[in-house]
């Protein structure tokens, strides 16, 4: 469906309507631009890397290209859904997957329950330069994958770092924070650059030296904690446990002017999940969310 344009819109726009959000987010999957990299990959249901790179030979092979000409239909997407939104005054976001996340499935060939990826962490001590490597070209197929995006008309791009919390703070600042920094100054100044961390408490401070604009905080991280952290230079984004969306809509907007009040200070503040919709949210739960949101902001 990612690739079926007018699904991809349809789908795409729906959460306007349905529950209320605010901002439109592209349907697409973290894996399209590694389809333009030549990797094959099936969805069973996850994704399964049907070669992981395990040898020199093949993470040769990788080469980054124009995702423009290889995966053409996520600009047809984003522009479709630019014209659909301009005159409704709603923005428009583009994603990547992180290049440590997603080098964490290529290794592995497919993620990992435990959530553990040992293949990797692994790799990291017995060949570091490998995994270097592999990540330092993921990262130039981002660059050309978000630059694409934002000159197709998203006004604002979130790159997703799942799996980051695998690693040790040194770890991070060796494999990942120089290619992170790359990304972020590719789109400075063109669009705010927004940096999802999933759980990983101990990397913030490294992430936050990405020159990202907007950090976006898991669910366990402490919101108040994050505005002294960032000193105001940041803004943050943030961070509901999905399974509290079951909550009553009294405790669901207690809950949500509870974390606005814990990201005073900060530069700015989305209110959003940390994390995404499980498959058996209700969706009236969604939709007492973005509610109690707009209560809340008094709109």
């Amino acid at each position: 469906m990612c690739a079926d344009v007018e699904r991809a819109v349809e789908v795409s726009l729906q959460p306007i309507d349905l529950v209320g959000s605010e901002v439109v987010i592209l349907f697409s999957d973290i894996f399209i631009p590694i389809l333009g990299m030549g990797v094959d990959l099936e969805f069973s249901p996850g994704p399964i890397i049907l070669e992981p790179i395990r040898e020199w030979s093949q993470l040769n092979a990788l080469r980054a290209k124009d995702p423009e000409k290889t995966v053409p239909y996520v600009f047809e997407i984003i522009r479709r859904l630019r014209g659909s939104l301009e005159s409704r005054h709603i923005p428009l976001i583009g994603f990547a997957g992180s290049p440590f996340t997603l080098a964490c499935y290529l290794l592995n060939g497919k993620g990992d329950p435990t959530g553990e990826f040992s293949f990797v962490k692994e790799l990291a001590d017995r060949d570091p330069d490998f995994l270097i490597d592999l990540i330092k070209k993921l990262g130039e197929e981002t660059i050309l994958y978000l630059r694409a995006q934002v000159d197709a008309g998203a006004q604002a791009v979130q790159l997703f770092d799942t799996w980051a919390r695998i690693l040790t703070e040194s770890q991070y600042r060796r494999f990942v924070l120089p290619v992170i920094k790359k990304i972020a100054k590719s789109i400075s100044g063109r669009v705010p650059f927004v940096l999802f961390g999933g759980e990983a408490c101990h990397l913030v401070q490294p992430m936050l030296e990405s020159g990202c604009d907007v950090f976006s905080a898991g669910s366990s991280m402490s919101l108040r904690d994050l505005v002294k952290l960032t000193g105001g230079k940041v803004a943050l984004q943030g961070n509901l446990p999905p399974d509290e969306l079951s909550l009553p809509p009294v405790e669901l907007f207690n809950r949500v002017r509870e974390m606005a009040n814990e990201a005073e200070g900060a530069r700015g503040y989305i209110v959003n999940l940390g994390h995404g919709c499980r498959p058996d949210t209700p969706v009236a739960g969604v939709r007492s969310f973005t509610d109690a949101v707009r209560a809340l902001a008094g709109t």
